[in-house]
């Protein structure tokens, strides 16, 4: 009996030891070890991405492996997460070490408004691709504009995204109130997805670089089922209360297979890390994102739109000296 006892304490044990090493593996948890950030030379860094088929863990996970294998002793691992307000959290928590965010979303977070409760403590590394801000609606729902989805049920992204902080704003600028004029699902890009195609929704919000994986799903399998919604008339109550951060844009009728271009409105993505984040180690990552950009748009199309004549542009957030650094001197050799 004893020995039979020792054997299932050895088993727990080992069992134990394994899901603690694959949840390291698979960048859920906080890096313990990690001295990377803080200056040391080499060590884990977790990048804090979005759901699994938006444009941020594709980009992320290139970016990751660009990292792994050009910087000696660093190992990245981008992980999936709610996306731009959760990911500014868990870089003040330590969770994260560089994270993608709308930059809406890193203006309220350095002011200390809306979704956080406080000035976060936050520095940018460059200026990415822009989002666009793409709203479906079922063409059974009735729905014309955003006044229309009154009374429907819509999913407005993910709890802790930049997509639930815009879908509200673009709600509210139509006159209607997010918590009492729609039946609001705060469900992330694969669940909504799957929920437009059962008819369980009748629209969705949606902000992505192009082409966002979840929305080719979508407009691939229901076809003329589901259409695209012009929300422009919301820009100048946008750029009124928010500034502008907030511009008008357009995404192609490639990308999508849709018969135009769908008008509609886009806002800049930011890397961001921690203030004190290593200025060594923000140097060599912005380097490899501008160096090696061929490779992150054979990861998605996307990355085409990182500009560096654009990089420098993330105010409010400051850039962190070493991110600074490096792009005025790529600027001096392009």
């Amino acid at each position: 009996m004893k020995h039979r006892m020792r054997s299932v304490r050895l088993a727990v044990a080992a069992l134990v030891v394994t899901l603690s090493a694959t949840a390291t593996a698979c960048g859920g948890g906080k890096q313990t070890e990690n001295t990377a950030a803080s200056g040391g030379k080499g060590g884990r860094l977790t990048i804090a991405t979005g759901p699994t088929t938006g444009v941020y863990y594709q980009i992320g996970g290139g970016l990751a492996e660009l990292i792994s294998d050009n910087l000696d002793g660093y190992r990245a691992t981008a992980t999936t997460t709610g996306a731009s307000v959760q990911n500014i959290q868990g870089l003040g928590a330590g969770t994260y070490d560089i994270a993608f965010s709308l930059l809406d979303t890193a203006d309220d977070a350095v002011e200390g408004k809306e979704s956080f409760s406080s000035p976060q403590e936050i520095e940018a590394l460059t200026r990415l691709y822009p989002n666009y801000t793409q709203v479906l609606v079922r063409t059974d729902s009735g729905i014309e504009s955003l006044e229309d989805m009154k009374g429907k049920r819509v999913s407005t992204g993910a709890p802790g995204s930049g997509t639930e902080v815009i879908a509200k704003r673009l709600l509210k600028a139509a006159g209607l109130d997010p918590a009492k004029d729609v039946s609001a699902d705060r469900l992330g890009l694969p669940e909504t997805v799957d929920a437009m195609k059962d008819g369980t929704i009748d629209a969705l919000f949606w902000s992505g670089g192009l082409p966002s994986g979840g929305i080719t799903d979508l407009t691939t399998s229901l076809k003329k089922e589901v259409r695209f919604l012009d929300v422009t008339p919301q820009l100048p109550a946008l750029k009124k209360e928010y500034g502008d951060v907030y511009q008008k844009g357009s995404v192609p009728a490639s990308v999508y297979k849709q018969p135009e271009a769908v008008p509609t409105i886009v806002v800049p993505n930011v890397l961001l890390v921690k203030k004190g984040f290593d200025p060594d180690l923000a140097a060599d990552i912005v380097n490899l994102i501008y160096e090696k950009k061929s490779d992150l748009e054979k990861v998605n199309a996307a990355a085409t739109e990182i500009e560096l004549d654009q990089a420098e542009g993330v105010a409010p957030v400051s850039l962190n000296p070493g991110a600074e650094k490096a792009l005025k001197a790529l600027a001096q050799k392009s």
